[in-house]
């Protein structure tokens, strides 16, 4: 059961990793095999189903992403925790967003999908 330390913790770090522009320290809240789907995916990577699976294929999409978008900046609205998941709610380059977060039980993300405003 994830605690609200546990997702306080992460929501401020994954934020300042993601404004740091520092990918290996973005990475490294991930699982080596974490699943990530977003509508940005179809776009941005070409993968017509919005999901990426495996730290390499993300790490190439997250690395074209941000030579995109180089003043890139996420603002923390709102952090939200279940029981083995948390959903952080930000102010992203393109509008508002909420991200759902999965975790194994060493505190890895093995599952994320990112949700934005329409």
């Amino acid at each position: 059961m994830l605690t609200k330390e546990f997702a306080d913790n992460f929501a401020r770090e994954w934020i300042d990793s993601w404004n740091a522009h520092d990918l290996e320290r973005i990475l490294s809240h991930y699982h080596d095999d974490f699943v990530m789907s977003s509508p940005k995916i179809s776009t941005i990577a070409n993968e017509p189903s919005g999901v990426l699976v495996g730290k390499a294929e993300i790490a190439a999409y997250w690395r074209k992403a941000l030579g995109l978008i180089p003043n890139l900046h996420f603002q923390l609205i709102n952090t939200f925790l279940g029981s083995d998941s948390i959903i952080l709610h930000y102010k992203g380059a393109t509008g508002l967003v909420t991200e759902v977060f999965f975790f194994n039980a060493d505190g890895l993300v093995i599952k994320a999908a990112g949700n934005y405003e329409i």
